[in-house]
């Protein structure tokens, strides 16, 4: 559990920064500037680090069972900026520390103990 959340919220913080850059910085160089390349070249590693980021966050929404409502929170956020790090801090709060915490209350697997064995029965006569 604890793999499939770091690399949901490497994804989160990653694709927000690259999309706060685009917004921010990117297109205003365009619409200003006249400058599209900023704006071309981020868009695109946006738009696959994305990708990455809703295939990363679904996995993590199927481990953690989420409904579907959150489930679509979850998965959209990389599309507003500033919105992947509000909603990694509410999904963090509301489903990721609660799962880890029942996670290390769980047993620890490890090898399954063999059942008693009886005392042979006495041979007949």
């Amino acid at each position: 559990m604890r793999a499939a959340v770091l690399r949901y919220r490497v994804m989160a913080y990653v694709t927000g920064v690259v999309l706060i850059i685009l917004c921010f910085v990117g297109i205003p160089l365009q619409v200003i500037g006249n400058n599209p390349t900023v704006a071309n070249d981020v868009g695109t590693l946006h738009g696959l680090l994305y990708i990455i980021y809703l295939v990363f966050a679904y996995l993590l929404a199927r481990r953690l069972r989420l409904a579907v409502g959150p489930t679509v929170i979850l998965l959209l956020a990389g599309t507003i900026p500033v919105l992947t790090f509000v909603v990694e801090r509410w999904v963090s709060h509301r489903y990721i520390a609660p799962a880890l915490a029942r996670e290390e209350q769980a047993p620890a697997p490890g090898p399954v103990p063999a059942p008693p064995s009886s005392p042979a029965p006495p041979p007949s006569r």
